[in-house]
């Protein structure tokens, strides 16, 4: 007999099945008709695992051994190694802002939340090591303003905003270490009035979250 831990799975897939999460994932990355599986499935147990065990992404197949991975998520420990795990997070990555909305989306609905007021905040997080090439398309890492003021360390700023009713993300950015906060508050208020639709934008902010620029040009 073979002893694993259940511990939140079942919850956690009741929750990605609710949302559609693989769906969302799957539609926008398809996987040829041999693959043994989807890269939304793949996405599921990794979400799974960074709720159940949020330590450093690595030993994944070890902790899929250890719970109940296989009987709630259908995946042997065997699938979940590096490799494939790399090809699902690189699949993704091009197309996560989409699959972001799909989800975000499905949330507000099967839960019926208002999204009519969203909240807006950035932080930051300090990375280790040099950082001395990026891509091109990718932000910077660099010396700024921390929130933790390790300004040691370079760093990655990003901006969430979420429903003001149960706080679902239904946008993001992430931002070069050293842009000005200024900046990054104007863009990202504009492509949230885009998405709102509507001419009556209410914005509330501090002295500082408020460009003198954008208060002058919004409508």
């Amino acid at each position: 007999m073979v002893e694993k831990r259940l511990g939140a799975l079942a919850v956690v897939a009741g929750f990605l099945r609710r949302l559609d999460v693989a769906g969302a994932v799957d539609r926008a990355c398809p996987v040829g008709q041999r693959a043994l599986s989807t890269h939304g499935q793949i996405i599921e147990a990794l979400v799974a695992n960074r709720l159940t065990s949020p330590l450093p992404l690595q030993h994944v197949s070890h902790w899929a051994r250890d719970w109940a991975v296989e009987e709630v998520f259908g995946l042997s420990a065997d699938i979940l190694n590096d490799g494939r795990l790399a090809r699902a997070l690189d699949a993704i990555a091009p197309n996560l802002e989409g699959i972001v909305g799909s989800v975000g989306a499905r949330a507000i609905d099967v839960s019926g939340l208002g999204v009519t007021r969203l909240h807006w905040d950035m932080t930051s997080m300090s990375l280790h090591g040099a950082y001395e090439e990026t891509e091109e398309d990718c932000p910077a890492p660099a010396y700024g303003h921390p929130r933790d003021r390790r300004t040691d360390l370079k760093q990655i700023q990003a901006g969430l905003a979420v429903t003001g009713d149960g706080g679902v993300p239904v946008f993001h950015r992430a931002y070069a270490g050293g842009a000005a906060e200024v900046s990054q508050v104007t863009a990202a208020m504009r492509n949230l009035s885009a998405m709102a639709g509507e001419r009556n934008f209410l914005l509330v902010g501090d002295s500082n979250g408020v460009p003198r620029s954008f208060r002058t040009g919004i409508q």
